[in-house]
């Protein structure tokens, strides 16, 4: 059955407002001077379906905003980025999200974020379910990001994807209100891509080897565990491989906002393609390698040309002789 979508991607959309270079003496001073100060589109969702579409996926946004200016800022990113927002929830008794992100000289940030935005709101009644037929992937692209979808929720909301057929993704940030791995087990369960990062699947697992941590995982019903391993690249496993893809080599960070989103979007535009796990993670380091040397989520990655490039440069000098490019 033909789909009208190719992913429909489920989570935050929220307005950044990014400063850089920050210290931690930022408040020793009665005026700091930065570099740079931008405005840029954020949260997990709608990263993952702005770069999914310029990487030519079709894709569709399960969100919820307010009534307001960054509201309106997000609809009109929907628009420019050929995105449907149907199922964006406009809530006229909620503010729009905005993360005021701290971003040192090399890269790493911190999030100031509104514990009373649409983030924080966000609930399984602002999932539009009825819509789970008319695509092949979903994405809920961070589990404990929005601490109204709890495990529970999740599990109910997994479980319908499931009953439409759909492929299930999901990313994640560190539990925000002390969860654990037990909270979100069964809502694993269900789960065919999972995407913690290194850190974030130790913190769940209580394991630092990364076979055990993989194995956890498998253990709860992941059917494929994807380990971002930041400078070294990405750890895949299942029940039959593993697959250890390093990270492009020569890249200078200049901002690790979205990242995670960038990876995730690499992977499943590839998979979207039918492409091999091994090209999967080669796509998500490559999507992921370009996003860090721009300042904001959504800002590297400006064309699917751009990704091509370097992914046929990545083959060429890290995996000549290894890998044969049946694409």
């Amino acid at each position: 059955m033909l789909k009208k979508f190719d992913v429909i991607c489920a989570g935050a959309a929220i307005v950044d407002i990014l400063l850089q270079p920050v210290s931690k003496n930022i408040f020793d001073t009665e005026s700091y001077p930065l570099e740079k100060i931008v405005m840029t589109i954020g949260g997990d969702a709608i990263n993952e379906a702005i770069i999914m579409s310029r990487l030519g996926c079709k894709t569709a946004l399960m969100s919820k905003i307010g009534t307001d200016p960054a509201g309106r800022f997000i609809e009109d990113a929907c628009n420019e980025s050929n995105i449907d927002h149907e199922s964006l929830r406009v809530d006229t008794h909620v503010d729009t999200s905005i993360n005021v992100g701290l971003v040192t000289e090399t890269g790493e940030r911190t999030f100031v974020t509104n514990k009373s935005g649409s983030l924080w709101k966000m609930c399984e009644a602002d999932i539009d379910v009825s819509r789970f037929s008319q695509a092949k992937i979903l994405s809920l692209a961070s589990i404990f990001n929005e601490p109204l979808l709890t495990g529970k929720n999740l599990e109910s909301i997994f479980m319908k994807a499931k009953k439409n057929g759909m492929i299930l993704c999901a990313d994640m940030i560190k539990p925000r209100l002390g969860e654990t791995l037990k909270d979100i087990e069964k809502a694993l369960s269900f789960v065919d891509y999972f995407f913690p990062n290194y850190d974030e699947a130790v913190l769940l697992t209580q394991k630092h080897n990364i076979d055990d941590i993989a194995n956890v995982f498998l253990t709860c019903g992941v059917k494929n565990i994807v380990i971002k391993t930041g400078k070294k690249g990405c750890y895949i496993k299942n029940s039959d491989t593993i697959i250890e893809i390093p990270a492009v080599a020569g890249i200078t960070s200049i901002d690790t906002t979205g990242a995670g989103d960038n990876f995730a979007s690499g992977f499943i535009t590839g998979l979207v393609e039918g492409r091999s796990l091994q090209e999967c993670g080669i796509m998500a380091n490559v999507t992921a390698a370009i996003s860090v040397q721009s300042l904001g989520a959504t800002t590297g990655v400006k064309n699917r040309s751009q990704v091509d490039e370097l992914y046929k440069k990545y083959l060429s000098l890290q995996y000549k002789g290894q890998i044969n490019e049946e694409n």
